[in-house]
């Protein structure tokens, strides 16, 4: 067959994906004799581009799946998009160059759609051209309807069975966003700050001396509080103190929070600083003074500071200080504050109305399901746990923005009541429909709307349920737990986190059998991301210059779990490896073209033997690896030996019949032709999972016809074909290798051309056994190493021995 010099991916990359499309090749078919291997994918969250961090651990899911194919399982492989999100709404309002509170509700939703829309099919068009074997058909949105009808049923079941309350509460607040967030959405942040040292006054007028960093929260200041065990301040019990500029009486507090050691162990209990001040509001049922209004501004209560957001309120605050005389020193320090992971900015503290989901009476449970689920890498696991047990606060899923999913609720203004809408109304939105009920039971009309919307990982923790189309179908072909997660490592307190609380809630099992976690692309030693704009090279940049096989074999070399630095030296090789392959089974192609494959070979011969127990070996340890999500191992044990063995060494060997026929036997020839060709199409099987679109190409070229199957994604690996092994023809290949590279070292010594031939070889062996395969090969061997002929002498080892000679054998060529 006459095959293209080289691979024109840009031309054939094309021809397949279209090609893979018609013929629905990644599409799920339910098929009872089957088993199925379910994928909870990461929708990724609609907020402009995709980057090479996306590239990279979405390229490991579809290794994972490509090889579960070829084991023969039915795929169910959907695609979502997480477009409900915050990020979204920035993404739309920096795009168009607006703000959402400007634009009446359902106009900004509207715009939202339209630009989600675009972006998802650009997305689309990405994965597409890498290649991910995802089932297009089964493409879902965080915003469309399944999602809102799912997450609103959600809601409805655990507000029902009481694991959703609603109430007023102290919650993190980001004034830069302007929606309460959740604990896992804090990630910390160095800055550079100053400790202040200011005075207040006790009731008799002596000085007592506090540290705080955050001045501007004074007009907050509810209480001092001191450790009972400090003797400095045993004297302030059940007294009172008087704050600086806004001489306010202030009670004087005995806590055993309070770190004798940090500071002058005299602290300011504001409403509120820190979770601290929050316990000890409840605790000692203090005043609250709300000093921060929800867009960042110092409120009314502030008085001087009204108006101010939180840096120059500081400032202000200072000033006021220094001229009232009770700022006594300031130094400079540098320490972690919490800021919102979305924007990075500090968050503040507000009592607000909120939707809460209890998880902090059941993190024994949480505990005790991730258990069930194999982790992969396993240490993973400490993550997780570390997370639950360190929980100080119920899950808020209230988000106060404009573009999301509504919570199904009405509150009567008469009774006060929560009404809920019924199932069978949604989804619905409070915002833009009626009450189903008409009324309240207290018969009062005069209901008003629920104006939040639900936390995105309050729809992105369904995702396994949305999938298998819980409470949506009857008949489900594919049900939880669902065969695997794939994410990376910091979501595993967020989305692995929520998705197991729903799982437990909802189903009372596990959401998926294993959870498989990747690490991070770096560009030096942060991670590469949207929200850090350190991102180099785009996915659009990368395709420029290299292939989607290319790039694939690159995010293949990312161990699971491990973050790995971005290397153009890795593409190089992947750029390698494509045309080594393509050439190798270029330079195969005439020999297997008249061939019919048979379904087994009786006699093989020592090099074909050979071949097939290091093929078997292989098959072997790459499952192993595969089966355990170790694509990096199954890579690496598929290169050393198509490099190696099968290259370097079997077509070398093989040669000599490919170029003159006429020198073999009828047998030999097919018995080189069999193993030839059941090593090609398995290394094709093989490689397929890495570089689809290569060996893709070269099975409708060469074997398709053979085969029979329409692709090389439809083709199970047939791990039967390699049950029979011949460990025996180990030692014996081990010594022909060794010949021929000693040929190959005395030529290149006496500085003659390998093609050179030589007119005789003669091969001195200990071990009979070993004596007799070489002869078998004599061919082979005259062939390899282009001598006229082989002389074989059995003969005690001392007899000749060369520098470089191996313990069985000896080769000496003679003039």
């Amino acid at each position: 067959m006459e095959m293209d010099k080289r691979y024109d991916y840009q031309t054939f990359d094309q021809e397949i994906k279209n090609f893979w499309d018609k013929e629905g090749v990644y599409n799920f078919v339910s098929d009872p004799s089957k088993k199925v291997f379910s994928v909870d994918t990461p929708p990724p969250t609609v907020s402009g581009t995709l980057h090479i961090g996306h590239v990279f651990s979405y390229t490991h899911t579809d290794l994972i799946v490509r090889y579960k194919r070829l084991q023969g399982f039915s795929i169910f492989y959907p695609m979502g998009f997480d477009d409900n999100g915050l990020a979204t709404e920035r993404f739309v309002e920096k795009k168009n160059g607006l703000k959402a509170q400007n634009l009446k509700r359902s106009d900004f939703i509207e715009l939202c759609l339209k630009d989600c829309a675009e972006a998802e099919k650009e997305f689309e068009k990405l994965w597409k051209t890498l290649g991910l074997s995802v089932d297009w058909s089964k493409t879902y949105s965080t915003i469309g309807r399944d999602a809102r009808v799912v997450s609103q049923k959600s809601f409805l079941k655990l507000f029902k069975d009481k694991k959703i309350y609603r109430k007023q509460e102290p919650a993190l607040y980001c004034t830069t966003c302007q929606t309460s967030i959740a604990q896992a959405d804090l990630d910390t942040d160095e800055l550079a700050s100053t400790f202040n040292h200011v005075t207040f006054k006790t009731e008799a007028g002596q000085e007592l001396l506090i540290a705080t960093t955050r001045p501007e929260l004074l007009p907050a200041c509810v209480a001092l509080m001191y450790n009972p065990n400090d003797s400095r301040y045993e004297h302030l019990k059940g007294t009172y103190a008087i704050t600086p500029v806004f001489g306010k009486r202030v009670p004087c507090i005995a806590d055993d929070k309070v770190d004798q050691e940090k500071g002058t162990g005299l602290v300011m209990c504001c409403t509120f600083g820190d979770p601290t001040d929050i316990y000890w509001f409840k605790t000692y049922n203090l005043p609250f003074v709300q000093v921060v209004g929800r867009n960042g501004q110092w409120t009314e209560a502030t008085g001087p500071l009204h108006g101010l957001k939180v840096v120059e309120a500081r400032k202000r605050m200072l000033e006021l200080l220094k001229d009232d005389g009770s700022l006594r020193e300031q130094l400079a320090i540098k320490h972690h504050v919490p800021v919102h992971e979305r924007c990075k900015q500090g968050i503040e503290y507000l009592i607000l109305t909120q939707w809460f989901v209890d998880i902090l009476n059941h993190k024994k449970d949480f505990l005790a399901q991730a258990d069930k689920i194999t982790w992969h890498p396993a240490f993973m696991k400490a993550r997780y746990i570390d997370w639950v047990e360190h929980l100080s606060w119920d899950w808020c899923i209230s988000r106060q923005r404009f573009y999301g999913i509504p919570f199904p609720v009405w509150h009567c203004n008469a009774c006060h009541k929560v009404l809920v809408a019924p199932e069978s109304a949604l989804p619905i939105d409070p915002q833009e429909q009626a009450y189903p009920g008409g009324a309240c039971t207290c018969g009062s009309k005069d209901l008003r709307a629920d104006t939040d919307v639900m936390d995105t990982w309050n729809t992105s923790s369904i995702t396994p349920q949305l999938v298998t189309r819980w409470e949506l179908d009857k008949n489900r072909p594919v049900v939880m737990p669902m065969s695997i997660r794939p994410q990376a490592h910091d979501i595993i307190r967020t989305w692995a986190f929520y998705t197991i609380i729903k799982a437990f809630y909802h189903n009372n099992d596990i959401p998926w059998d294993d959870i498989v976690i990747s690490g991070h692309v770096l560009a030096g030693k942060e991670k590469i991301s949207k929200s850090k704009g350190n991102e180099k090279i785009t996915p659009q940049g990368l395709l420029e210059g290299f292939s989607p096989d290319v790039i694939r074999f690159w995010a293949a070399s990312g161990t699971p779990g491990a973050d790995t630095a971005f290397s153009e030296n890795q593409l190089k090789i992947g750029q390698k490896l494509v045309t080594k392959l393509w050439n190798a089974m270029r330079f195969s192609a005439e020999f297997l073209a008249d061939y019919k494959p048979a379904a087994n070979h009786a006699k093989l011969g020592l090099v074909n033997e050979w071949l097939h127990d290091e093929l078997a070996n292989l098959v072997q340890r790459y499952c192993t690896s595969f089966d355990s999500f170790d694509y990096a191992k199954a890579i690496e044990l598929v290169e050393k030996f198509f490099w190696h063995d099968f290259c370097d060494n079997y077509l070398e060997l093989i040669k000599d019949q490919i170029f003159n026929p006429t020198k073999y036997s009828a047998a030999d020839l097919e018995a080189t032709r069999y193993t030839l060709y059941n090593a090609s199409l398995t290394l094709l099987q093989l490689y397929t999972p890495f570089i689809p679109f290569v060996t893709e190409k070269l099975y409708q070229l060469l074997f398709r016809s053979h085969v029979g199957i329409v692709s090389l994604q439809q083709v199970v690996l047939d791990r039967t074909q390699y049950a029979t092994q011949y460990p025996q023809s180990g030692q014996s290949m081990e010594a022909m290798l060794g010949i021929v590279n000693q040929v190959r070292k005395l030529k290149s010594e006496h500085q003659i051309s390998l093609k050179t031939p030589i007119t005789n070889l003669v091969v001195y062996t200990a071990d009979a056994a070993v004596h007799k395969a070489l002869q078998d090969q004599e061919a082979v061997l005259t062939g390899i190493t282009q001598s006229a002929m082989v002389s074989f002498d059995v003969a005690a080892l001392e007899a000749e021995r060369l520098d470089g000679g191996v313990d069985s054998y000896v080769a000496h060529v003679k003039a």
